[in-house]
């Protein structure tokens, strides 16, 4: 029976971030509702509480019933979780006079205690929390303090009150799953294996071995059709039906129109070599027809949507024999679905279901998978690297980078702009260390410590980006002796490790003056260069 660690989420931001830390200790996870704890834990060999947006006296915060497994399992509170886990058995938890947020010393630890076992002196933590534990319950001991936080980490052998009975339970106020916590991965290690007991058998080669074995019994010997984006998760789907039943998949690859520069014809090369029966499908004119003038974004999407399914699905058709439909849908396309506060940021391309003409099964084969995940798999399955590393790109394409309405010159205009901007990222090359090195290799990216150091292209430290056009505006600009009024478009860069929280990447200011200046000289239609600065949140990743 595969062992899982449960994390319970209470809405916090970085609740993926801990189902991925828990992956990289070759552990298999699951991250559900706080009000979805499985009924058979038989395979549960832990718990976690994730934080929360909410204060626990707020009357719309999030609780869960403690006795379905606190005594059976170890457990482990982060932020809200261990504040839910102190006011619900007897301790205090009171508002404090500001909000405790960033850097901490736990000045204070006891590295005997198995949570703690490792720890350095003054280990810096991350705060992120307006309320503070000012009384622990009774039984519990504080192992962990920093200079205002005295209750940052407690725990108790025996929950149920009785010596020698129940599993422990441990509560931290700071979070360790953030890479600010310096030695956060060795908590949740000490957790995970050394409390718990994972075997750790979680891994790349492992879940290619069982997945395939998987699909060849799901499947049998029928057909299945799998709808290719160019990106790393159908990619990767592709290769792993590939693995499992040859010739009997086939694949259909869109172009909307949209896609960057030359990608197209790159892509269909590059599925070519991976031996993968694909077939190409230019739709480019219906897109464009369709879309014009339309500005609004959601009705951008949804047109794209709508349209794609109409070209995949007469594609299709014409495969008589297909019982399937692949998708590359990945864990957290399907954690971000079941949104706990029941509101829709923006429409997702990849959840969603069938449509019931379609008469087909679905297969998910990456479903379990966190991004990071995905591309380990694909290097287990020896796919070329600059197809495993290859940055997020948002389904409706160049659609959503264009502010205002589609037009065949605006696309044009975008990509010559968006292609000088990717292949100047991947030819600088940057020295990391540190924070910033950690979570680098953390994602997967193949480098070499030398010194403290690893050198990255820009193109691998970031997660995302790419140009925007602002078609909706023209700027003065002047070129030799000639007035202009053309577009503007503005550069965005992200860093992050799961897209659920972003921040914009500094990036070097000689790299950003030969990008902008390039631009501007061979890029018929811009003459103005910005750089995006906002974070997500509040901002999004994409414009629209």
């Amino acid at each position: 029976m595969q062992q899982k660690i449960i994390i319970l989420d209470f809405g916090s931001q970085t609740t993926q971030l801990i189902g991925r830390r828990v992956r990289e200790l070759d552990t298999f996870c699951e991250i559900l509702p706080y009000n979805k704890y499985p009924e058979d834990d038989s395979d549960v060999i832990g718990v976690i509480l994730s934080g929360s947006p909410y204060s626990v006296h707020d009357p719309e915060a999030f609780k869960v019933d403690l006795s379905h497994f606190m005594g059976r399992l170890p457990v482990l509170g982060i932020c809200y979780g261990a504040q839910f886990i102190s006011n619900t058995l007897g301790g205090k938890v009171e508002k404090t006079n500001s909000r405790e947020y960033g850097r901490a010393n736990l000045q204070t630890v006891d590295t005997a205690n198995p949570l703690f076992q490792g720890f350095e002196k003054n280990s810096q933590v991350w705060m992120s929390h307006g309320d503070t534990i000012t009384a622990i319950p009774e039984g519990f001991e504080v192992i962990g303090s920093t200079k205002d936080v005295n209750n940052a980490a407690f725990w108790t052998p025996s929950p149920l009150g009785r010596a020698g009975e129940g599993a422990p339970v441990f509560a931290v106020q700071f979070h360790p799953e953030v890479f600010h916590t310096v030695q956060g991965s060795l908590l949740l290690k000490n957790f995970v294996v050394g409390i718990c007991g994972s075997r750790q058998d979680w891994s790349a080669a492992s879940f290619v071995e069982t997945t395939v074995a998987e699909l060849k019994a799901q499947i049998g010997n029928d057909r299945v059709i799998l709808g290719l984006s160019g990106g790393v998760d159908s990619s990767v789907a592709a290769v792993l039906l590939n693995k499992a039943i040859g010739n009997r998949l086939t694949c259909i690859f869109v172009d909307h129109g949209m896609l960057r520069k030359n990608e197209f014809k790159q892509v269909m090369d590059d599925y070519k070599v991976l031996g993968l029966n694909v077939i190409g499908v230019d739709a480019s004119e219906k897109f464009f027809a369709d879309l014009a003038g339309i500005t609004d974004p959601e009705q951008k999407r949804k047109i794209i949507g709508r349209d794609f399914v109409e070209v995949f699905n007469a594609e299709a058709k014409k495969i008589t024999d297909a019982k399937w439909l692949a998708q590359g849908t990945i864990y957290p396309d399907r954690i971000e679905s079941l949104n706990i506060t029941g509101k829709v940021i923006k429409s997702h391309h990849n959840v969603g279901g069938l449509p019931k003409e379609m008469n087909l099964q679905l297969c998910e084969p990456l479903k379990w998978l966190f991004k990071d995940e995905v591309r380990r798999v694909g290097r287990q399955m020896g796919m070329p690297e600059h197809l495993i590393t290859r940055h997020p790109f948002p389904g409706p394409g160049l659609a959503v980078r264009i502010l205002g309405d589609i037009t065949p010159e605006k696309v044009r205009i975008l990509q010559d702009a968006d292609d000088i901007f990717i292949k100047g990222l991947r030819e600088y090359k940057v020295k990391l260390s540190g924070e910033e090195a950690r979570r680098v290799l953390a994602a997967g990216v193949p480098a070499a410590m030398t010194d403290g150091e690893i050198e990255v292209s820009l193109y691998d430290q970031i997660w995302q980006a790419g140009v925007i056009l602002l078609s909706a505006v023209r700027s003065v600009g002047v070129m030799g002796d000639e007035r202009t009024y053309e577009h503007p478009v503005a550069l965005r860069a992200v860093t992050s490790t799961d897209a659920m929280t972003a921040d914009w990447a500094h990036l070097p200011y000689d790299f950003m003056a030969r990008v902008s200046n390039e631009i501007i000289n061979k890029v018929r239609g811009v003459n103005r260069v910005c750089y995006d600065i906002s974070s997500k949140p509040p901002s999004t990743i994409e414009w629209e």
